[in-house]
């Protein structure tokens, strides 16, 4: 499978061979050309599983500033190439800056948790107006959600913040399977199992969390900060922190809400999910291509964002919220407000 969306090309096909002609990226399957097209009207490269790359195409995407994604065949992320580092070296020195102080690493952290919680506490509400037969689950679910914020706003430590994080997403998903209105019995949702995940849903969320990460990592470098110094999450070797923290924002909104929708439309059903042996329920090739298909429709969409009253894609978000985040760290803006969808 070979997918060119926006101005990202995703190449699925295994064995396929990437290469470098003149200025033309050509994809090769068995030595037969299957794809040619010119690298101005590319600005990424995503393979996932067995796909080789010349090298020449490597450089020359990491001068330009292109970035290249590997994911495994299950849609998992494995690397990512990037370019000479730019970016403000003023503006990481503050982002380091505000990792050493404890209050304004505890204030970042709690953004980006209530932000998140908000975030899924309007995925229930809208599910309970949109369906009012999800049933009074949902409804106390809600409910202690806004415990959660109102606890989450008050508390001051970061292990706290951490703590309520954890009660807000084991509330949350303790009611996912009633938004899921696909009856079909493999289609259920009962706990989160990642690494690897054990059921279709699962699958289907740790891709959607996968490429939103990548966004967010993308969004984070496009401004000029390092994606690997957050606040919320620890800090770990080629762990992409702060990206992990401002995907928090976007979890519900942008990647449950786009599952959830793909479930009860029925694009992606059971027949879409392979079991392989130790018991990982994978994505077929074909769903992979119709939910990057999907994720790509979605980010093109409009909404308004909240602080910024204008109409924007839902791609630009993260990029937005990061350069939202920017400004705070060099104290240009008095706060950091998360994104919350309305």
């Amino acid at each position: 499978m070979i997918s060119q969306l926006l101005n990202t090309l995703y190449v699925q096909t295994q064995s396929a061979y990437v290469h470098l002609d003149h200025d033309t990226l050509v994809v090769e399957v068995d030595k037969t050309v299957r794809l040619q097209v010119p690298l101005h009207h590319l600005g990424g490269l995503a393979v996932f599983g067995n796909v080789l790359i010349s090298p020449f195409l490597i450089h020359r995407f990491a001068e330009d500033g292109r970035s290249i994604v590997w994911f495994d065949q299950n849609g998992r992320f494995r690397a990512r190439l990037v370019g000479p580092v730019s970016g403000n070296v003023l503006l990481r020195r503050a982002q380091h800056e505000a990792y050493e102080d404890p209050d304004r690493r505890a204030f970042l952290a709690r953004r980006f948790v209530t932000g998140k919680i908000r975030n899924a506490r309007h995925v229930l509400l809208r599910a309970m107006r949109d369906y009012p037969d999800v049933g009074s689950r949902v409804e106390a679910a809600a409910r202690e959600l806004e415990n959660c914020l109102k606890e989450a706003n008050r508390a001051t430590d970061l292990e706290e913040i951490r703590g309520v994080e954890g009660r807000a997403a084991a509330v949350y998903f303790s009611v996912l399977d009633c938004l899921i209105l696909n009856k079909d019995a493999a289609i259920r949702f009962e706990v989160r199992t990642k690494h690897p995940p054990r059921d279709p849903v699962n699958s289907l969320l740790s891709f959607a969390y996968t490429l939103l990460a990548h966004d967010c990592a993308s969004a984070c470098e496009g401004v000029g900060l390092d994606p690997q110094v957050g606040y919320l999450h620890a800090l770990r070797p080629g762990r992409p922190a702060l990206a992990l923290d401002l995907m928090e924002e976007f979890r519900a909104f942008l990647a449950d809400r786009l599952v959830l929708t793909i479930l009860n439309r029925r694009q992606i059903s059971e027949k879409d999910f392979i079991e392989r042996p130790g018991g990982a329920v994978l994505l077929t090739d074909q769903a992979r291509r119709t939910f990057l298909e999907a994720y790509q429709r979605r980010k093109q969409e409009e909404i308004t964002h909240p602080l910024l009253r204008q109409q924007v894609p839902v791609g630009l978000l993260p990029h937005i919220q990061a350069r939202l985040l920017a400004r705070y760290l060099r104290q240009d803006a008095a706060e950091y407000a998360p994104f919350v969808a309305r």
